[in-house]
């Protein structure tokens, strides 16, 4: 079976695209027609970081809703912020 490909909107490049929407919902069918693996990757390393700095807990509400507006800024607005405070892990 051929794998799926996107135009990714992120990376600007045809690529595989995700192999199921990542929500139920109207921005994760977006998502899933618009973003390719390699975007959502980064997308989870990006939102690995904004969890740790600004101590978000998936489980509330309120930090969900945060994630999903940073996620729409990541994927289709601007691009997400970093926090003011994050400063990056030294490379090795």
């Amino acid at each position: 079976m051929a794998q799926r490909t996107v135009f990714c909107i992120k990376l600007q490049k045809e690529l595989p695209g995700l192999d199921e929407p990542p929500f139920d919902t109207e921005l994760g069918k977006k998502i899933y027609e618009n973003i390719s693996q390699q975007a959502w990757q980064s997308w989870t390393e990006f939102c690995k970081m904004l969890l740790n700095e600004y101590r978000l807990n998936p489980a509330r509400r309120e930090d969900q809703e945060v994630i999903v507006k940073q996620m729409e800024q990541y994927f289709f607005g601007e691009g997400a912020a970093l926090p003011k405070e994050y400063v990056p892990p030294v490379q090795k």
